[in-house]
C-alpha cells in the first residue's frame, strides 16, 4: 500500500546529513521516517528505516501521519486546534526512551528531546503542515497498531489507520514491530543504549 521507493543507504544518510538541523550520525540505533508524497488518507503508507550508525538495520512501514478519525475531527480530545502533525525534514536527537506506550506496549516514547509538530484542523483528508509550528512534549511516541500480542495471532498487518495514531510514528507489521522492540528493549535495559534519534524526512 505504499509507492515510497527503496533507497539506498547512501541515498538516505546523503539525505539526512544535508538537512539544515544536522550534527552528527548517531552512534547506536536510529530511525528515518520517510513520508509519503501520496499521502493516502487514512493509510500506512510511509516507511521508517532502522540504522546502527551507518549501517542498515531493516524497514518497516506504518505512517508518520494521523489517521483519518483524528483529522476528521477526533482531535478535539486532544487537542481544540487541530491533530498533531511532525514537522518533516527534521532530525529530532534522542527524542525517544524505550518504554510502555499507555502502559500495554513496548514502545518507544517521548521522553528526551522536544519536537516540532503543526496543527491541523480543517477537516480535510490530507495530513498537512500548516499554521504555525510549535514545539514541545506531545507524546509522540513510536509504536504499533494492535494491543494483541498473543501467540494465536502472531502476525497482524493492518493498512488502515484508524485511531491509531494523533501524530504518533505507527509501524503496522506487529511482527517484524515485535522483534524491533525487544532489541530495544535489551539495549536499554542493559544499559548499552537509553535514548534513540529519529529523523522524518520527505518522499524525495
Amino acid at each position: 500500500m505504499t509507492s515510497v521507493r527503496n533507497y539506498t543507504d547512501k541515498e538516505l544518510l546523503f539525505k539526512v546529513q544535508s538537512l539544515e538541523g544536522f550534527k552528527k550520525i548517531p552512534s547506536g540505533h536510529w530511525i528515518i521516517g520517510v513520508r509519503s508524497k501520496a499521502d493516502l488518507y487514512d493509510t500506512f503508507d510511509d516507511k521508517f528505516y532502522e540504522f546502527v550508525g551507518r549501517e542498515f538495520v531493516r524497514v518497516l512501514t506504518g505512517t508518520t501521519n494521523s489517521g483519518g478519525k483524528q483529522l476528521k475531527g477526533g482531535f478535539k480530545s486532544f487537542n481544540k486546534y487541530g491533530s498533531a502533525i511532525l514537522k518533516a525534514d527534521e532530525w529530532y536527537y534522542d527524542v525517544w526512551q524505550y518504554g510502555m506506550h499507555r502502559g500495554r506496549m513496548p514502545s518507544l516514547r517521548q521522553r528526551g528531546a522536544k519536537v516540532i509538530v503543526f496543527r491541523d484542523g480543517n477537516l480535510n483528508e490530507k495530513a498537512e503542515e500548516i499554521g504555525k509550528p510549535i514545539s514541545g512534549w506531545y507524546g509522540i511516541n513510536y509504536h504499533t497498531n494492535t494491543y494483541d500480542f498473543s501467540k494465536k495471532s502472531l502476525r497482524i498487518l493492518k493498512w488502515f489507520i484508524g485511531n491509531w495514531s494523533a501524530g504518533c510514528q505507527v509501524i503496522n507489521d506487529r511482527e517484524e514491530y515485535l522483534e524491533q522492540m525487544d532489541n530495544f528493549r535489551l539495549l536499554h535495559n542493559s544499559g548499552e543504549q537509553r535514548s534513540v534519534s529519529y529523523c522524518l524526512i520527505n518522499e524525495f
